[in-house]
């Protein structure tokens, strides 16, 4: 038995070959209780910090990465035991197959490394979102969003020059240099991207708008829908889409409406020089009257100019904070008020009536047209 178990193939002992295929198969039978049982204490780690953990989050996102990487780490390091067979070490491309294969494994275990970071990523994004949920601002959902993205391109940047550094050797420092200056001419013919990446900072931060205000800018009303790190989406008040870069939503003049404290209506009434004073004055106290609405807070109501057609009476009030609706409705409700007021005194406005004189006989009468 140990005669056979000596034999050697292929540059390696069959007792070699059994060991590492031993591992290999331990591994891949017991990968889920290893996984399970390392991501069982990772997670009571985290639990420690973050109370009221989703167990099955963890495990969907955070546990079965972790069982794949352990599994390609143990089989390849098992493997890098074994001596490459010198009768499969062929030149292709002036490349061995032993640097190919090594190359390969390398790339393997680089790509199962980053993937298990970004879906821990995605997990500790879940946990800050639930936390973000719980309050009434929409920023930190925002924010987690943001950084979220931004540590995976990081990530995903990172892996790419491990590749390159452990998988095709190459000089990271020296390529970093010339990154370096190829990346400062870029940034010269990206300013405007740039522009827009800090602009998102200071929106993410400053917080002059957050995801669902209503806001109007450069003569666009709107609700933001997304936040992104170039630009900022609007549905617009006719339900259109557009894309506003962020540099111009920090830059421009912006008018959070949401924001609002109070809503502003006017009421102008050009009524007729034939009106008496004593009708004039019944009038204006009317409209202060009926200006005492449910949803007005404060308002000011008066006779503010003579003019040489006109009397001209001048009515602004405020509103609670109310939605579109809810205000448009408000105001149709005073206006009609007023007019129902101004039938029942039998006021006229301004221009309601026109006399025109036709000339040309001495007899002729003039005719007056309604």
């Amino acid at each position: 038995m140990n005669d056979f178990l000596n034999e050697v193939w292929y540059s390696n002992t069959v007792r070699n070959y059994l060991v590492v295929l031993g591992v290999i198969v331990f591994v891949l039978v017991l990968k889920r209780f290893i996984s399970r049982y390392l991501a069982g204490l990772l997670f009571r780690m985290l639990n420690r910090v973050w109370k009221n953990l989703d167990r099955e989050s963890f495990k969907s996102l955070v546990a079965e990465p972790l069982g794949l990487f352990l599994v390609i780490f143990v089989s390849i390091v098992s493997l890098h035991k074994l001596n490459f067979p010198a009768e499969w070490n062929y030149e292709i491309y002036e490349f061995s197959t032993k640097q190919i294969i090594h190359c390969i494994g390398t790339i393997i275990l680089i790509i199962a490394f980053t993937r298990l970071l970004l879906r821990t990523i995605d997990f500790i994004s879940v946990i800050l979102e639930k936390k973000a949920n719980l309050t009434v601002d929409q920023a930190d959902n925002q924010l987690v969003v943001f950084f979220r993205d931004f540590f995976k391109v990081i990530i995903f940047i990172i892996g790419i020059l491990m590749v390159l550094k452990f998988a095709f050797h190459f000089d990271i420092s020296n390529m970093l240099t010339g990154l370096s200056i190829v990346g400062a001419a870029v940034a010269l013919a990206l300013r405007e991207s740039l522009e827009n990446l800090i602009a998102s900072f200071i929106i993410f931060f400053d917080k002059p708008f957050t995801q669902g205000d209503l806001v109007k800018v450069q003569n666009v009303t709107g609700n933001v829908e997304k936040i992104g790190l170039r630009s900022t989406r609007i549905r617009t008040d006719q339900k259109t889409y557009i894309t506003v870069p962020n540099k111009q939503m920090v830059d421009s003049i912006l008018d959070n409406l949401s924001l609002r404290s109070q809503l502003k209506g006017e009421l102008r009434l050009q009524v007729a020089l034939s009106t008496s004073s004593a009708k004039l004055e019944r009038l204006v106290a009317g409209i202060k009257k009926i200006l005492q609405h449910k949803e007005i807070e404060n308002f000011t109501a008066a006779l503010n100019e003579i003019a040489s057609n006109a009397f001209i009476i001048n009515a602004d009030y405020f509103t609670r904070p109310l939605t579109n609706a809810e205000f448009v409705k408000a105001k149709e409700e005073i206006n009609l008020e007023v007019l129902k007021l101004m039938e029942e005194m039998e006021i006229e406005m301004a221009g309601a009536s026109v006399g025109i004189r036709i000339e040309g006989s001495p007899n002729a009468k003039p005719d007056l047209l309604s």
